[in-house]
């Protein structure tokens, strides 16, 4: 289960606001961390972390701290050598309505992907982290869900983005979490392509898989990265922790994500895949 000492690691980009929600932040983190020491028998990392805020100390929603490791001029600068951008939820409705960072972060690295499309890069969004990537217009024609409790003002958020852009609404669903926009090269049969489910299985153009589900070790970091934008969003608070399960499967390998869910105790949840 080593990586090769040849993979690079994929590089995180984590936002932090004040009202942030612990458990948005600290699941996620747990299961990457995790997936670094299964793989660690050659000192190779799958994952690097670095935590963005407007202060160095910010508060969570239950009151804990949580520093920072750049500021968000110095992330802009580097923003082009991050692989996720990782925009946790909680308290986000005074970052929408002051229009306030990490809206702009958002919206720049999405934008990189129109300068450099061959690059594989990750949004991935926990809770009401999704609202805002609606701001922002990210989620045109796309599906996606956030928590049940905010589904009103997400809808109306992605209307308001769409009327501004006149673009398409966002299809708002209740899943654990969902992956939007696979665009993969490995390959030129692309029903032959682990990571991109095949036409066959689509219902209603969406795909259920389950964390645990068997499949051929073929990941990015044994057999060349994958490459295009991928939109994660995930629904409440602990669906974060699945939607991470996830990307350790699709980025590491289905047996690491199957030892993590292990050691953590945790039965992960399915979500969707849609094209």
């Amino acid at each position: 289960m080593a990586a090769s000492n040849a993979s690079p690691p994929i590089r995180v980009l984590i936002t932090m606001h004040p009202g942030i929600d612990t458990l948005d932040v600290t699941g996620p983190l747990e299961v990457l961390s995790l997936a670094n020491k299964i793989i660690n028998k050659d000192a190779s990392h799958a994952f690097e972390f670095k935590f963005v805020s407007a202060t160095k100390q910010t508060k969570t929603a239950q009151a804990i701290s949580l520093q920072r490791n750049m500021n968000y001029k110095q992330a802009h600068a580097r923003l082009t050598t991050f692989d996720i951008l990782m925009v946790p939820g909680g308290g986000v409705e005074k970052i929408i309505r002051d229009e306030l960072e990490p809206l702009g972060l958002i919206k720049a690295y999405a934008d990189l992907q129109k300068k450099d499309p061959l690059r594989e890069r990750t949004i991935f969004s926990i809770c009401t982290g999704s609202l805002l990537l609606a701001h922002q217009g990210l989620l045109s024609g796309l599906q996606a869900t956030t928590h049940p409790d905010f589904f009103a003002k997400f809808i109306k958020i992605d209307n308001d983005a769409a009327l501004r852009g006149l673009k398409e609404c966002c299809d708002v669903v209740e899943e654990r979490y969902v992956v939007n926009n696979l665009r993969f090269d490995e390959g030129e049969k692309i029903d032959e392509n682990p990571h991109v489910p095949c036409k066959s299985d689509f219902d209603d153009h969406s795909v259920r898989q389950e964390c645990d589900q068997p499949r051929k070790d073929t990941s990015p970091r044994a057999s060349g990265r994958p490459k295009g934008l991928r939109v994660i969003t995930s629904g409440g608070i602990t669906c974060g922790i699945d939607a991470s399960l996830y990307l350790v499967r699709t980025l590491v390998s289905s047996e690491a994500a199957v030892e993590v869910g292990r050691i953590m105790m945790y039965e992960c949840k399915q979500g969707i895949i849609v094209g």
